[in-house]
């Protein structure tokens, strides 16, 4: 660490606009405002290098491959990709609500919205910032880490004798990214590289105005120098005028965005880089220490590796564990969690971190999977807070969803509209914006499935109040698909079927009940009935939405296949190991197939579908499977896929790149997509604990890689509680359940169980024999 005790002359605070620090003014998810006193803690100490969790590098990202090789930081607003060189270091800046485009309602001539940059719009890059010391070359003893128990990418090395040391991180409290070099002493400059050609506005910064009025800045003081300065704080802030508001179209068209940089900037400057380390920490690590993670020692070979050198060691030597990497890799989920999703805008699907203006999908909301999969794990893995962001987006765009869909929904171009020729609630397409804009094809069950995210995070947390602020989407959910199912007679029953529609994203695009929508569509009704008996209101409409639940069609098993339906036909009408499991979606994330209640012929189908599936995909494929092997209590299968997941991401092929990321192949190159890194961790949470109403199940598909023992603490599990957890040989000895909302639940264990009944704040602890 720099001391912080040095005298004045030898520590230096680059100055922006007159004000104390180095500012860059990014863009805000949250609504961008002055910022209100920080309350400073009186102490907050790192985890010792000797017991933090850590990722670390022998060398330097390479700027051409940053994206693989950057190692993220960020605080739910803004990010940044942190490249450690020494002599010329860099960042890449990004930032979630830097969105182009708008709310895209016009439709082509399919009835489809459009979905390019220029209507639909794109996330992208805000701009890179530069630290050179050009004497720092030849450096020795160098390692780059990103330190997971802290929250802080840190650099150190030695130059002629003396070591230095570097700290990156971007803190909420204080809404900004802040850079810290000490040492002996240094001589540099700071700069700043806008990525669109913006004009710039003096020594180095710049504002812009998209062409949707969305107007942003970026400054750092132009030619800012340092000289023989020991210690160097730099401090980036910034905004847009970004607002999560329909009804101001979401711009607050009198902010300026930077003169609030300017603002933040300053006022964490005059903090000092000590207090400002120390309220990050601590603001940090009150999320990060809610869940410890052991499975089990690993082999001092192992551990004496790099990170990529380790990732590519598990890979050629698969019968030999490494559970502390797997460990890692659970809490770098958690990292990403943290860091990316906080109180603004939700993660799409390379959450806050970019290395171009141009990604691919627009980097954009996937609402077929990817979107819902961010999100699986942070109840699990005991960061509740970080689900707001979900449900605050889908909140501020329910009124222009809403609106789109009672205007355009029933185009008579559009395939999949209702042939009852009524239309009600609100859909969303494929793919979404920050603007309420939809692009790419219409997704009917799109709407449930989000509901059935948004109605977890309250199966975790019981909270009556946000099931209260959520009801507005389930009962416009549920009103949609009234408006939507249409009758068919089957097996001389009248049932009420999807209308024409598609099974994500593969076959006929015409069939009608198809099993993805049937399945998502009863978790909605099912869901939006408990809604109506918790809050005591809409208890008519309750009744209704019942009586269609128990008239849908639910699939069969096909005697052609075995495997579970996908299309209401016996026949396979897609590509038997495509990526997307959509009929499996009552089985994972739902609820409806449960392994040990469901008919045997139900689940037969089931595995069955699974194994054709395949155990090899994209990461988030993957991950997907895993947690539904685990659901099968197939701890084999379920950890082989997680290995998958964690295969070396080498020749541009699906995997795991050096600093965690995931690539997703594209053939010729790859993309980082979040996606995988949020839901293999989540596959390894259900591996542990499988909690569904009623039940809390213990080690249903512990792997023998992590059997022998190991401890979890802080796991979320449905129905209202928290879990921490030992093992040995496979088996439990001691768990704690704590009650954060629930009362009722049975644990087992094996053949072990036991009912528990425990107030909201109680605790009971169990040891099954």
């Amino acid at each position: 660490m720099s001391n912080p005790s040095l005298p004045p002359s030898r520590r230096t605070f680059l100055k922006l606009g007159g004000a104390v620090g180095a500012g860059i003014a990014l863009s805000g998810v949250r609504p961008f405002t002055a910022s209100a006193d920080v309350v400073r803690p009186a102490g907050a100490e790192l985890v010792p290098d000797s017991r933090a969790t850590t990722l670390w590098y022998p060398a330097p990202a390479v700027e051409d491959k940053i994206i693989e090789q950057g190692l993220p930081i960020g605080n739910g607003r803004i990010g940044a990709l942190v490249g450690g060189d020494p002599a010329a270091d860099f960042l890449y800046l990004a930032d979630a609500s830097l969105w182009t485009g708008g709310a895209n309602d016009v439709l082509e001539d399919d009835g489809q919205f459009p979905y390019e940059r220029e209507k639909f719009g794109t996330l992208g890059l805000l701009a890179k910032a530069r630290i050179s010391v050009p004497a720092h070359t030849g450096v020795t003893d160098y390692r780059r880490t990103l330190d997971l128990s802290n929250g802080v990418v840190v650099i150190t090395y030695r130059h002629q004798g003396v070591r230095y040391r570097r700290e990156y991180y971007a803190s909420h409290p204080d809404d900004v990214v802040v850079v810290r070099l000490s040492g002996g002493p240094m001589t540099g400059s700071v700069s700043l590289e806008p990525t669109r050609g913006e004009t710039m506005a003096g020594p180095a910064a710049f504002t812009g105005t998209f062409g949707n009025g969305l107007k942003y800045a970026c400054a750092v003081a132009g030619g800012v120098t340092f000289s023989g300065s020991r210690e160097v704080v730099i401090v980036l802030s910034g905004g847009t005028n970004y607002v999560p508001d329909a009804a101001r179209k979401f711009l607050d068209t009198s902010l300026d965005p930077l003169a609030l940089a300017k603002q933040k900037a300053s006022q964490a400057l005059r903090a000092g880089g000590g207090a400002l380390l120390a309220t990050h920490v601590a603001d940090y690590r009150r999320l990060y220490d809610r869940m410890s993670v052991d499975l089990g020692q690993s082999p001092p070979a192992k551990r004496a590796l790099d990170t990529w050198s380790r990732l590519l060691a598990r890979h050629a030597d698969p019968a030999t564990p490494d559970p502390e990497l797997e460990a890692s890799y659970l809490q770098f989920g958690r990292y990403l969690t943290i860091t990316g999703s906080r109180d603004g805008l939700p993660m799409g699907l390379q959450g806050l971190w970019q290395n171009t203006n141009t990604p691919d999908w627009m980097s954009d909301y996937h609402t077929d999977i990817n979107l819902q999969m961010n999100y699986w794990l942070a109840d699990r893995a005991a960061l509740p807070g970080s689900f707001t962001a979900l449900a605050d987006y889908c909140l501020a765009q329910l009124p222009v969803w809403t609106d789109s869909t009672k205007r355009l929904f029933d185009d008579p171009r559009n395939r999949f509209r209702n042939t009852s020729g009524k239309v009600a609630g609100w859909a969303v397409a494929f793919s979404t914006n920050v603007y309420g804009g939809s692009g790419w094809w219409w997704h009917p069950a799109g709407n449930a499935w989000l509901c059935n995210s948004l109605w977890d995070h309250y199966a975790f947390t019981q909270d009556k109040a946000y099931l209260a602020r959520i009801y507005p989407l389930l009962k416009g959910a549920a009103e949609f698909w009234e408006a939507r199912l249409v009758p068919m007679t089957v097996d001389g029953r009248e049932v009420l079927v999807d209308d024409h529609d598609w099974s994500p994203e593969h076959g006929p695009q015409d069939t009608r009940g198809n099993t993805y929508s049937q399945e998502i569509v009863w978790d909605l009704f099912e869901h939006y009935r408990e809604t109506v008996a918790a809050l005591g209101r809409d208890r008519a409409y309750g009744d209704r939405i019942a009586g269609l639940q128990k008239k849908l069609y639910l699939p069969k098993v096909s005697p052609a296949t075995g495997w579970l339906e996908e299309w209401m036909s016996p026949d396979n009408l897609g590509e038997t190991t495509h990526r997307h499991l959509s009929p499996l979606i009552g089985f994972f994330p739902g609820d409806r197939i449960a392994a040990d209640t469901a008919p045997p012929e139900l689940l037969a189908g089931v595995r069955a579908l699974l194994v054709a599936r395949g155990m090899d995909s994209y990461g988030w494929a993957c991950a997907w499977r895993s947690a539904c092997w685990a659901r099968l209590k197939d701890a084999d299968k379920a950890y082989q896929l997680l290995l998958t997941v964690l295969r070396p991401s080498v020749a541009n092929g699906n995997g795991t790149a050096p600093n965690f990321f995931d690539m997703y192949s594209q053939g010729s190159y790859t993309i980082f997509q979040i996606d995988a890194n949020l839901g293999a961790p989540t596959a390894m949470a259900e591996m542990l604990v499988y909690s569904r109403p009623g039940v809390l199940e213990l080690l249903p598909a512990l792997p023998s890689a992590w059997a022998r023992s190991g401890r979890v603490t802080g796991i979320g599990a449905r129905g209202g509680f928290e879990v921490d957890l030992a093992w040995r040989d496979g088996k439990v000895t001691r768990a704690v359940v704590r009650s954060v909302g629930g009362t009722r639940t049975e644990v087992r264990a094996g053949g072990w169980r036991r009912a528990i009944t425990l107030r909201p704040g109680q605790s009971v602890t169990v040891q099954p024999s």
